[in-house]
């Protein structure tokens, strides 16, 4: 008598952790101990302050020109395979930059810094996608934003360490030691998916179809999307702009962030679940609401401790928020096109990370920083609308 066939293991989130959270969390300590000294390195090079800040901002436009690529270079050669590459190519950018290079070549490497990161971080999210249950993937993509804000926190603190016997290239060696421990992680415990194993099978549909069949997702989830981002590094802006104005100090601009990062490693579980349980939109909206309150509360603070306390009520409202653009990403991807459709949904969310500062500096150059903050409260407010109105509950049903 035969055996009846035996049923697939449920998925355990957990299963994950050596494939997704821990070379995420390594891949983001590594970020987080050099991002702070590109500026710095530029410097010391003899960049002029000016020159610094664009070099500093050309990791960000390396992640916003190669959003799209990425998609195509995950659908050609799979997850597993863009991921190392990503890491690799971080560890050699990261080494060379070490070396102390010229201007120009270290400018192309900070470029190329940003290349890698918009690729590991859309074959990243096309795994995790292709690896969880639509119920379960509020969690999973909490968990990962989560493990990256953690490693932004350590990351800082190990390169402060480094740069004591090191110098300024200590960083970046440890930037690279990581992406190395990331990619041997990697190597050993992803395995292909069943994208990974359509990407010879099936023809994927051209960007002009997914820009066609996705029009009216990027045109409101995708708002949703850079308003989030916007209000993110609008706050990252204007709280030190703001402690500098009230005559506060680094070291108690620096104690507002590490104290509101500390509320958002704290409660990015409990947000994750409350995704999968009652809906998308419970996080998406509060995280909206209150960063736009926060950010219009901003003007109002005189002191130190006035700031701390909007500081730490953004930091509440932020991690209310954490994966969410990851988790409406995922829901509204195609089966079929899912890294290409990342690939664009990833250049529109990156348009609004390079908004929100220029909105500020646009805005604060016509009337004032407190002006600044209240648009950006106010952008948000509308965000929130297009949420609340327009944007389906993707939990109810599986789009793909």
């Amino acid at each position: 008598m035969s055996r009846p066939p035996k049923a697939p293991e449920p998925f355990r989130i957990g299963s994950l952790t050596g494939s997704v959270y821990v070379p995420n969390l390594l891949f983001s300590i590594g970020q987080g101990a050099a991002i702070p000294v590109i500026a710095l390195v530029a410097l010391d090079l003899g960049a002029s302050p000016a020159a610094a800040g664009f070099i500093v901002a050309l990791r960000g436009i390396g992640t916003l020109v190669f959003d799209i690529p990425a998609g195509l270079m995950v659908a050609r050669i799979g997850e597993r395979w863009s991921m190392l590459v990503a890491t690799g190519t971080l560890a050699l950018v990261a080494v060379g930059i070490a070396q102390r290079p010229s201007m120009a070549v270290y400018s192309a490497l900070v470029f190329l810094l940003g290349c890698a990161w918009s690729v590991w971080a859309l074959a990243r999210l096309t795994y995790a996608t292709e690896a969880t249950p639509l119920r379960q993937r509020g969690r999973v993509m909490s968990i990962m934003g989560g493990t990256m804000r953690a490693g932004q926190f350590i990351g800082p603190l190990i390169g402060g360490l480094v740069i004591i016997p090191l110098g300024l290239a200590g960083p970046f060696f440890a930037q690279a030691l990581f992406a190395v421990a990331a990619a041997v992680t990697l190597f050993f415990t992803v395995e292909p998916t069943v994208h990974d194993a359509q990407v010879a099978s099936e023809p994927a549909p051209s960007l002009r179809a997914l820009l066609r069949d996705s029009g009216q997702v990027l045109r409101t989830a995708g708002f949703v999307a850079v308003a989030i981002q916007v209000l993110r590094t609008a706050r990252q802006a204007i709280i030190p702009l703001w402690g500098d104005h009230l005559g506060l100090g680094a070291s108690q601009i620096s104690l507002i962030f590490g104290a509101s990062s500390g509320i958002e490693m704290a409660i990015f579980y409990p947000i994750g679940m409350l995704m999968d349980r009652k809906g998308r939109k419970w996080a998406a909206l509060p995280c909206l609401i209150l960063l736009s309150v926060g950010m219009a509360l901003i003007p109002l603070t005189s002191t130190f401790a006035g700031l701390a306390v909007v500081g730490l009520f953004l930091g509440l409202a932020n991690g209310l928020g954490a994966g969410i653009n990851m988790v409406l990403g995922s829901d509204f991807s195609p089966r079929l096109g899912r890294s290409q459709f990342f690939g664009i949904w990833r250049l529109v969310s990156d348009l609004g990370t390079a908004g929100g500062p220029l909105l500020v500096a646009a805005v604060t150059s016509i009337a004032s920083l407190g002006a600044a903050a209240v648009a950006v409260g106010g952008f948000g407010l509308i965000g929130a609308a297009v949420m609340w109105r327009a944007v389906p509950e993707t939990l109810q049903a599986d789009l793909e």
